[in-house]
């Protein structure tokens, strides 16, 4: 296993640049997709590439008679994308080791057993539950990737040394595991952090953070610091990820998922801010994961997530595994998030252990600006905009 984890890698974080070749992939862990015309397609990527594979191609050929690509494209690989967002080869190498276990991960999930009160499937001769499967996919990969010194994840807290340099990982393997045998959407959950320490920071000096979805399609969700907004990318029959969305405004709609309402019977602010979405009828999403009920504020570019707590309902959500990445995500595709008691961003909270938790938000600012409002009196951060 660790010899085809590390071939694995080692194809997938070459491009077809100077810097980089095109990973070259098996074939997709999903099942082909007949695509007979554009609007017919379920999955949208071949609707995608077809619309913009003669226009992309050109401006190529354009690009390179004048200058260095700097802006990434809707239909590019994963592998040219990183290439125009960052100048920097090991960032490139950790996101293509990340998106290659992100898509084993994605095959072990479709592919497992459930029975009981757990889901397996195979790593290497074990046979093992489907969360544990994909905590020692990640580590494995990060491992051979070469650039990762430290990592840890809710499965495995503590800092463990990985034998590179350059960056940090904290991760939650599969948010949801509990509801992957009602076929519901699950997901990878990750943040990077430059140097070497996991502990004494804040969201805020992540380079990069990402989350894996598996669902009916099998998505790969990344924002990078120095690259303006978040970027949804999807794997393609033939095993390549594609760019397929970018996100760069949230705006506000009526679409609400409400985290935790048990937390209503003995938080009063919360029971009000639920009554609020309940009288101004918004739309009901919630899932009971996290990872598809935060990655629908991406895709449909509106909406409120929470996640609030009470004197008998205490936090859950881990800010260095779980509510920093996120965060990064929702606040580069112009959201914003709330959390720690406070109206501050949760990419401001120090982070002084790996165990910490919070409540949170995240959503359009209008949405935040409500939340705080509703939850701690006012919303100095955001008292300029209006609902």
């Amino acid at each position: 296993m660790a010899t085809m984890m590390r071939s694995k890698v080692a194809g997938a974080v070459a491009t077809e640049r100077r810097a980089v070749v095109a990973p070259k992939m098996g074939r997709s862990v999903t099942a082909p997709v007949v695509v007979a015309s554009a609007n017919a397609s379920a999955f949208k990527g071949a609707a995608v590439a077809a619309r913009v594979k003669r226009s992309t191609r050109a401006a190529r050929v354009q690009s390179r008679r004048t200058a260095v690509l700097t802006q990434a494209k809707i239909g590019d690989s994963l592998a040219e994308f990183l290439v125009e967002a960052t100048p920097d080869p090991k960032l490139r190498q950790l996101m293509m080791s990340m998106a290659e276990a992100t898509r084993t991960i994605g095959h072990k999930v479709r592919t497992a057993s459930c029975a009981g009160t757990a889901c397996v499937n195979s790593f290497g001769d074990e046979q093992l539950a489907v969360d544990m499967v994909a905590d020692k996919l990640l580590f494995e990969a990060l491992k051979y990737s070469h650039v990762c010194k430290l990592a840890c994840s809710e499965e495995v807290p503590e800092p463990v040394d990985m034998g590179g340099e350059g960056f940090c990982v904290a991760f939650d393997p599969l948010d949801g595991s509990s509801i992957v045998d009602t076929n519901f959407s699950v997901g990878t959950i990750f943040g990077v952090w430059p140097g070497d320490k996991l502990i004494n920071i804040t969201g805020r000096e992540q380079v990069a953070a990402g989350m894996g979805i598996y669902g009916p399609r099998t998505v790969f969700c990344i924002a990078l610091k120095d690259c303006p907004g978040c970027h949804e990318f999807l794997l393609m029959d033939d095993g390549k990820w594609m760019h397929v969305k970018e996100t760069t405004t949230i705006g506000e709609g009526k679409m609400f998922a409400p985290g935790n309402l048990r937390a209503t019977f003995d938080n009063p602010a919360y029971e009000r801010l639920i009554n609020y979405y309940l009288g101004e009828k918004y739309t009901l999403r919630y899932t009971g994961g996290m990872v598809p009920d935060v990655f629908q504020i991406l895709v449909k570019e509106k909406g409120v997530f929470t996640n609030v707590t009470s004197p008998t309902t205490k936090a859950k959500l881990r800010i260095l595994f779980e509510v920093a990445p996120l965060a990064l995500l929702i606040e580069k595709a112009g959201g914003a998030s709330s959390c720690d008691g406070k109206a501050v961003s949760a990419l401001d909270i120090p982070i002084l252990n790996c165990d910490q938790r919070t409540q949170i938000c995240y959503g359009s600012i209008g949405e935040v600006r409500r939340f705080e409002e509703y939850m701690y009196g006012n919303s100095p951060r955001f008292s300029a905009v209006t609902a």
